[in-house]
């Protein structure tokens, strides 16, 4: 039984993030008892370690990954070498190396999208427009909720979760309130991105690895409703009752904000067709929608010369602060030129960098054979219900994208309601605990001190109540789909 929770342990935290790895390109001898085996485990581990105390030693997770990969990867061709094989860690990497360029590119594509966005002000917009009606703290709870819910499905629930913290962090509120708040936000944008392919990591994975199509994920939407109103309405008695003060905010729009929304939104139908009808990969539609975009910034750039904002902000992808634009349209400042490379420049490298470690370090366990051992333990003496659900409780645990990377990297044989099971299940499981999902990291950090994970914890109940109960949904209303 020992042996048999180091395996899930090591399945769970093993992976995470790529869109479709397909098959594990592996030995023909199983290495899972070698000493190899069992260092490269121990390398993962360590790294995975490093990598969860992040906000502690302050190291960013990147770095102990990638170094892991490429110990991993040496343990694993050594030990194939001196059996003769030197053709199978070669393939495996180049195999590996394909999934995380596309994937690698098709977030950098959206996170140019969502940065060029926030440089001509529609986010700071929004959070003004929030911050400046007066409303109660019951109404901005439910608020920065279903906007958390609906926004995260396009904007993704790690951008989501960061602009409504802002704006409840704005409002200068009571802390008990900041932390009900934030778990609502948290919630609702994993919740959110659980029903669309551009809503999270997870649900991008499995879109991109075919198995479930576009619209296919819209049968996750009551599931995620539930998910999301179960946990925010137990937290809504406990709403402290105050009336928050008056806040004065104003952002202005920048020129092409609107037409950079619409090519976004054009990018991503761009991605969908190219998936759909031309059976291309998905990140070819973003890629040449990444293009319009570039072109459109040449425009802005020539049109009007010195046009620009900070390329900086406090914040990735929100809070960023907009120099006012005189009424003649010319800057009250000299700035520097307005340039789509800043954009590009802003992009979450970390977390890119992130994404190649854990994909690397993973294809180097699955070579070994770790991944195939634990499937045979998750789906073949559990079964897929069983498996599935606990897909979610671990997602809280080691972060829900290694989790779902592990299931498609070994690809049980399921049918799509089961398929549609564990898409809800990791992407809203993760809500469980504050460092389950990147929305919960980030947010901690935006709330540092206040909203951490054992505020988090103490409404953990509630949150696997909504879990639970969107579970249940699931078998109720998609029950065709399980036959």
């Amino acid at each position: 039984m020992q042996k048999k929770l180091a395996i899930l342990g090591a399945l769970t935290s093993l992976l995470i993030t790529s869109p479709a790895l397909a098959t594990v390109v592996g030995p023909a001898v199983d290495l899972t008892n070698h000493w190899a085996g069992y260092t490269s485990l121990v390398v993962f581990f360590f790294a995975y370690l490093l990598v969860i105390s992040e906000e502690t030693i302050h190291l960013r997770k990147s770095k102990p990954v990638m170094i892991a990969a490429g110990i991993i990867w040496a343990l694993v061709a050594l030990t194939l070498g001196g059996m003769g094989d030197y053709e199978t860690a070669e393939a495996a990497v180049r195999h590996n190396l394909l999934e995380f360029a596309e994937l690698f590119l098709f977030l950098l594509a959206a996170m140019t999208y969502i940065n060029a966005m926030d440089e001509r002000g529609i986010f700071g917009a929004l959070r003004s427009l929030l911050v400046s009606r007066g409303m109660s703290l019951r109404e901005i709870f439910w608020v920065t909720g279903l906007l958390s819910f609906l926004i995260s499905p396009i904007a993704d629930n790690l951008t989501t979760s960061l602009l409504m913290a802002t704006v409840v962090m704005a409002l200068g509120a009571s802390h008990r309130f900041i932390v009900l708040a934030c778990i609502n936000i948290v919630v609702a944008a994993n919740a959110g991105g659980a029903f669309s392919p551009f809503g999270d990591i997870t649900t991008l994975m499995v879109w991109q690895k075919g198995i479930i199509p576009f619209h296919g994920f819209l049968m996750l939407f009551l599931p995620a409703v539930v998910n999301w109103l179960v946990p925010a309405i137990i937290l809504s008695f406990a709403l402290p009752r105050e009336q928050p003060a008056a806040v004065e905010s104003e952002s202005n729009l920048l020129d092409g904000a609107w037409v950079i929304v619409g090519l976004f939104l054009f990018t991503i139908f761009m991605a969908v067709a190219s998936h759909n009808f031309l059976h291309l990969p998905p990140v070819m539609g973003m890629m040449t929608g990444l293009g319009f975009l570039k072109l459109y910034g040449y425009y802005l750039k020539t049109r009007h010369s010195g046009f620009s904002v900070p390329a900086e902000s406090d914040i990735v992808g929100v809070g960023l602060e907009l120099e006012k634009i005189s009424a003649e349209g010319v800057p009250s400042e000299p700035q520097a030129e307005f340039n789509i490379f800043k954009a590009l420049e802003r992009a979450e490298w970390d977390t890119l960098m992130f994404f190649y470690g854990i994909i690397l370090c993973v294809g180097g366990l699955g070579t070994l054979g770790y991944l195939e051992l634990g499937s045979q333990f998750l789906y073949g003496e559990l079964g897929p219900t069983t498996a599935n659900i606990l897909v979610g409780v671990l997602s809280a645990i080691f972060d829900n994208i290694p989790i779902m990377f592990a299931v498609l990297t070994v690809l049980p044989d399921m049918s799509e309601g089961q398929w549609l099971l564990v898409t809800l299940t990791a992407g809203a499981g993760g809500s469980m605990l504050s460092i389950g999902s990147a929305a919960g990291v980030a947010v901690m950090g935006q709330a540092r001190g206040i909203y951490t994970f054992y505020s988090h914890l103490k409404w953990s109940w509630a949150i696997g109540l909504g879990y639970a109960a969107s579970i249940w949904v699931h078998f109720l209303v998609n029950a065709s789909a399980f036959e």
